[in-house]
């Protein structure tokens, strides 16, 4: 069985039946898992938690970044040599 990541869970026919009780659901709860035939499809996240995630993302992004270029030589530059470019 498939994990649900969601203290709400909806039916796919219970979106299309009430779509503003669902989407009141994830505004209050941060997520509603929505399910097919018991098996989650789809995720309906509040918008703080989808921009939280998305920070998230791009703060994992950049550490891989980091850890790739430990060890390269660093290269030194002044605020108006940056100007110039």
């Amino acid at each position: 069985m498939s994990r649900i990541a969601a203290s709400q869970v909806s039916s796919i026919s219970e979106l299309k039946r009430s779509p503003a009780r669902v989407i009141e659901d994830a505004a209050e709860e941060g997520a509603v898992a929505i399910l097919s035939h018991n098996k989650p499809v789809a995720y309906l996240v509040d918008t703080e938690t989808y921009e939280a995630m998305l920070d998230r993302l791009e703060d994992y992004e950049d550490m891989k970044k980091v850890i790739a270029r430990q060890g390269q030589p660093v290269t030194h530059v002044t605020l108006d040599e940056l100007d110039d470019l």
